[in-house]
């Protein structure tokens, strides 16, 4: 080989960069929070090689950094056994006619092969099947290539299909992969379309050996090289280096041998190979995360159709009606006339019909008693309050509540990519089961403002004064007639004008309660609509919460872990060129 071809190909190997450990680690790093971040939300199938990059990665970081393993890898009868053998010196894999001839990955180590064994686990490598090159006898000669793993894979055609199972799993741990091509087999389909062509992110721990070089004239060699770098052109390969060498020539070893040497002396290639992972690996993920979204992305609009879904769900317009109507019944029966009272009372609460009595009022009325209950300490124990008994959601109510969720999941996954949307369909949907539970405990949490105003009190004690009044004016007239029918001497009664006093007491007592309850229907008729609009405000305040618990929260918890991702991912690729 020339000169000039052999610094293009030491150029061509030369690293683009150099990368360290602890900047590998935090890409890793970051992957794995990447993969955290989409756990649950993104299918695993697309997620399963960046689980094996990831473990990978932790895998061969925590082994020896001071080995760099190299892969023989190629086609029946491209004479990779032959071309290991010649680099180890020894015949260490067997060769022959017979194919497939290698059947197992055969290792050489140059130095000390204790220190390789654990890293010859990992790859899988069988005990019997490794193999130590340098020895004493050597002296120096091969203290240069100390550190390397050599391996000679399996034939990827062969045609056991173990054979092509072992060399993908091999090809997925190894360091650096030498592909050894043969002049007859060096255009061959497979290994262009199934190797060479997914390999573009690993160009730079990728080496393409053209063997059996010395069975071609300078002419024809040069010819079959230029071709074949065209090929790998094509496979997006442009700057992967291309040596030709012979197993069957010593001097034309050289150039590969120098390569290796040059590898193992870098320490580069462990690191850059699963630099190469992380890089395809975020290459292949990158469909996956896009702009930029807010975390409260959720629509509005959405989440009042939701609210508004929820609480036609909850029975809001029945509570609220009955509020009115129960607030209207309560004050009427505390300002009417006392002695109608009874009558009232006989008539049901409308609250309380719905068990949605508790807080209603203040505890000067009663309608308190009963909701705590001193401990043993004189403190008060709150009870658990009781389901309502509003009615229970209908077909169409819960149909509506189905169409909002969907309507917030859509409105939110808008502005994420295809993948993530049915994550946010299903956080969205994944506590709709519990909301009717939810929301029945809501409204009958909810304090529906229904206190005893101070001019109730005032009216009801005006009402008792003036009945008071009839009835003592009344008592007085009684008293009269039943001293005239015994003969007694008439009562001399007092006159207001020209009418006894006993009688204005009875009829103006009368007449003023009247008066006072009719005065109070407005009155009651203005305040019972405020505490309409006020159980409503509260109702829809509390349904709010229940939506946005059981709804948006999760929604925005996937937003969120889109947020995580989308930096993860930025974080694993801040260093890909």
């Amino acid at each position: 080989m020339s000169g000039g071809l052999v610094a293009r190909m030491r150029d061509a190997l030369a690293p683009s960069r150099t990368l360290d450990a602890d900047s590998l680690l935090r890409r890793v790093e970051s992957l794995r929070r990447f993969l955290r971040a989409v756990d649950g939300l993104l299918p695993q199938e697309r997620l399963a090689g960046a689980h094996t990059v990831v473990e990978r990665a932790d895998a061969r970081l925590a082994l020896s950094r001071e080995h760099t393993v190299v892969a023989l890898a190629g086609s029946t009868g491209s004479g990779k056994s032959s071309l290991f053998n010649a680099l180890a010196g020894f015949v260490l894999s067997p060769v022959g006619m017979r194919r497939p001839t290698t059947g197992a990955a055969h290792a050489c180590v140059w130095g000390s092969l204790e220190g390789a064994n654990a890293l010859l686990d990992w790859v899988g490598v069988l005990p019997r099947h490794r193999f130590v090159r340098e020895s004493p006898l050597d002296g120096d000669d091969q203290s240069s290539l100390r550190g390397l793993v050599l391996l000679d894979l399996p034939d990827f055609d062969s045609v056991r299909r173990a054979h092509a199972t072992e060399v993908d799993r091999l090809l997925g741990l190894v360091d650096l992969i030498v592909w050894v091509v043969d002049p007859q087999k060096y255009a061959d389909r497979t290994v262009h379309e199934t190797y060479l062509r997914k390999l573009r992110t690993h160009a730079g721990v990728t080496v393409v050996v053209l063997n059996q070089a010395d069975r071609l004239t300078a002419d024809e060699q040069g010819a079959v090289v230029t071709d074949l770098r065209r090929l790998l052109v094509e496979d997006g390969l442009p700057d992967v280096p291309v040596v030709a060498t012979s197993a069957l020539h010593a001097p034309a070893l050289t150039p590969l041998r120098g390569l290796l040497e040059r590898t193992v002396a870098e320490r580069q290639a462990a690191l850059l190979r699963l630099s190469a992972d992380v890089d395809a690996t975020a290459d292949r993920l990158g469909e996956l995360v896009g702009p930029a979204v807010a975390e409260d992305v959720v629509d509005r609009a959405a989440v009042a159709s939701l609210v508004d879904a929820f609480a036609v769900m909850a029975g809001v317009p029945a509570v609220v009606e009955a509020t009115e109507r129960a607030y209207r019944h309560r004050a009427i029966g505390m300002t009417g006339w006392p002695l109608l009272r009874g009558l009232r009372r006989l008539r049901p609460d409308p609250l309380r019909r719905l068990h949605l009595d508790l807080p209603s009022a203040g505890p000067s009325d009663g309608l308190l008693d009963g909701l705590t209950d001193p401990g043993p300490d004189d403190t008060a124990i709150t009870r658990p309050l009781p389901a309502t008994s509003v009615p229970d959601p209908d077909a169409a109510q819960r149909a509506a509540v189905k169409l909002a969720v969907r309507q917030v999941a859509d409105r939110a996954a808008a502005a994420l990519p295809e993948p993530w949307r049915p994550g946010v369909v299903d956080a969205a949907r994944s506590r709709l089961d519990d909301v009717p539970d939810a929301l029945d405990t809501a409204v009958a949490g909810t304090d529906l403002g229904m206190r005893t105003p101070f001019w109730w009190r005032l009216t009801a004690f005006t009402q008792w004064l003036v009945t008071l009044a009839a009835g003592i004016g009344l008592g007085w007239l009684i008293t009269g007639y039943a001293i005239r029918a015994l003969g007694l001497p008439a009562l001399d009664y007092p006159d207001v004008g020209v009418t006894p006093l006993p009688t204005v007491l009875f009829l103006g007592g009368l007449l003023a309660g009247a008066l006072l309850a009719l005065l109070a229907r407005p009155v009651i008729a203005i305040a019972a609509r405020r505490a309409r609009n006020r159980a409503d405000r509260r109702l829809r305040a509390e349904v709010t919460t229940v939506a946005r618990r059981q709804v948006v929260s999760p929604v925005r918890e996937v937003l969120q872990s889109y947020a995580r991702a989308r930096e993860a991912m930025a974080l694993a690729r801040s260093d890909h060129a």
